[in-house]
């Protein structure tokens, strides 16, 4: 314990988001291996850079079933699920549970119901496939603006994780008159956007598979070794973090504790259904060179994230055990933070007395899962403005290279705005990006599932539908996360809520229980009592479904158009 008093007292001597704890200071050898693994995206990057739109978005439709599964990985293992969900169980106990079981169901949904669909459909982008299956420019723009807002709120959580194992690895450096977080939040993330402006899809891609190795490798390494190193597990530290909870405390492993079975639901049941409507996770299913490789592309990308999804609940008792007996209290008041809590799995690395360069490693695998993320995010959402606003709504005679350069400036400014709010972020990590599956949950997953598996579902559904959804999203945002920018703060009370029954049964982090219901009816009843969609949206639908297999680059459009 007395090892640790310096890093305690530096922590409580600094404001902000400086974890208690951690060993906050410069290391050479992890900086060499995290500086070593930047530059190795980089020159991936370079090598894969594309030039033409084919390459930018959808890799050129060119990735393997295995590679694809480990992109998914990479691109779904965010800082959310390496940091922020080790850090939901830590802090939130069994709540944190919510977010192991949404976030893996939701692939099992689109497995099901989604995958071979989306990838016969055979678009670009997400709000590519909202426009085209509705015929209407509105509601293109309407996914397209969802999708950027998606990739902002999504990767602000991402830019967290960044800058908290930043701190590890570099120490508490300012910038610029910014803090040693702030400073790493802008570093990493110029890292990201470097990169992503030369690779698009394709190196995106490449650099993903390699990240998932890294992250997992990180991972897993760091579960065993902490475990074994504190006689906690053995072979099995998944099952054998179970004798922990005694020592742990009811606060850990009790049922709804820290938040209610209401609570609980709801943010299960967002994370479903907000990853079957997550444009830079749809997007993956158009990479591939058919529905097959979709399919299968999903079951390798769900094997692998169950690798890390079955681990972190024990990572998560090891740190908190950990932080209890080096550190102090984990729950009351005060207790852990969240930001210690957002790197309780480097914490548990450090607490152990691990070399260095082990503990930067297992850092290291954390800013790889958040960078992966990120890069989907950023490509999507720049896709969204590129493709869909730009090419489709304002300059339909676009070149192929003013398509690209505005999709690289799209990248940029999607970097700028993200980094500036992560800067001073209103939540944790898994807090942040779970508004962003609300999102996606209550404006776009209704209309990616009725609109490939009912044919009536016609264009004024769909714009009702969406805007919705909105709606109910956007009224929990302003209640809740509102005030910590400024929004109504007058009228929020000591917790920083307008309206305290209001989160209760709308809250912002599950508000899609509430919002798909109702939109599913919303698009339902108005496309029943609006003209139904002309004969050709019905056959591309149908196509959708089709057993007869297609080419590569064939899409449901261009099977149906020779098909007249």
């Amino acid at each position: 314990m007395s090892a640790l008093l310096p890093y305690v007292n530096s922590a409580v001597a600094q404001s902000g988001l400086l974890p208690e704890g951690l060993n906050v200071s410069f290391k050479a050898l992890p900086a060499v291996l995290v500086t070593a693994m930047l530059l190795l995206f980089l020159v991936i990057g370079f090598v894969f850079k594309v030039a033409d739109t084919e390459g930018m978005w959808v890799a050129g439709r060119s990735i393997g079933n295995v590679e694809n599964g480990m992109a998914i990985g990479a691109n779904w293992m965010s800082a959310a699920s390496y940091l922020g969900m080790a850090a939901t169980i830590a802090v939130s106990g069994f709540y944190g549970l919510a977010f192991i079981v949404g976030w893996s169901t939701g692939y099992f949904v689109l497995l099901i119901f989604m995958a071979a669909q989306m990838r016969r459909f055979g678009k670009y982008t997400a709000p590519d496939f909202v426009g085209d299956r509705f015929n209407s420019d509105t509601a293109r723009a309407i996914a397209a603006l969802t999708t950027f807002l998606i990739a902002f709120v999504y990767a602000i959580g991402q830019a967290r994780g960044m800058g908290l194992v930043g701190l590890y690895i570099f120490g508490d450096i300012g910038i610029l008159g910014l803090t040693g977080y702030q400073s790493m939040v802008v570093l990493m993330m110029t890292i990201t956007v470097g990169y992503l402006t030369l690779s698009g899809m394709l190196g995106a891609t490449k650099n993903m598979a390699v990240q998932y190795v890294i992250l997992i490798v990180a991972f897993l390494a760091g579960l065993y070794v902490v475990g074994f190193a504190n006689g906690y597990s053995t072979i099995f530290p998944q099952v054998e973090y179970g004798a922990l909870f005694t020592a742990i405390g009811n606060e850990f492993s009790e049922p709804f504790v820290h938040e209610s079975f209401y609570l609980w639901i709801a943010t299960a049941f967002s994370l479903v259904v907000g990853t079957c409507g997550l444009p830079h996770v749809l997007v993956r299913f158009y990479t591939v060179e058919s529905e097959r490789t979709a399919r299968w592309s999903t079951v390798w990308g769900l094997g692998f994230i169950l690798l890390l999804y079955l681990a972190s609940p024990a990572f998560a008792a090891f740190g908190t055990d950990l932080y209890a007996n080096n550190i102090g209290p984990v729950y009351g008041d005060p207790g852990m933070t969240t930001a210690a809590g957002d790197v309780i799995v480097v914490l548990a690395a450090q607490l152990s007395n691990l070399p260095t360069w082990f503990v930067g490693l297992v850092a290291a695998g954390g800013i790889a899962a958040a960078i992966a993320t990120t890069a989907g995010l950023f490509i999507t959402g720049s896709s969204a403005i590129s493709h869909d606003i730009y090419k489709n709504l304002i300059n339909e005679d676009a070149t192929q290279r003013q398509q690209v350069l505005v999709g690289r400036l799209s990248i940029v400014a999607l970097g700028v705005i993200t980094t500036l709010a992560a800067l001073d972020p209103a939540a944790p990590i898994a807090a942040l990006v779970s508004y962003a599956f609300s999102l996606a949950g209550a404006v776009l997953f209704p209309m990616f599932f009725l609109g490939l598996w009912w044919e009536n579902t016609n264009r004024q559904g769909a714009l009702a539908g969406m805007t919705t959804g909105l709606v109910i999203w956007t009224v929990p945002m302003i209640n809740e996360v509102g005030p910590n920018y400024g929004l109504l703060s007058g009228a929020a009370g000591a917790d920083g809520i307008v309206s305290a029954t209001l989160a209760q049964w709308l809250p912002a982090i599950g508000s899609a229980l509430v919002a798909v219901p109702v939109v599913f009816a919303v698009t339902i009843v108005v496309s029943m009592v609006t003209a139904e969609p002309d004969l050709e949206t019905k056959k591309l639908v149908r196509q959708c479904h089709s057993p007869e297999p297609m080419s590569q680059q064939e899409s449901a459009e261009d099977v149906v158009s020779s098909d007249d």
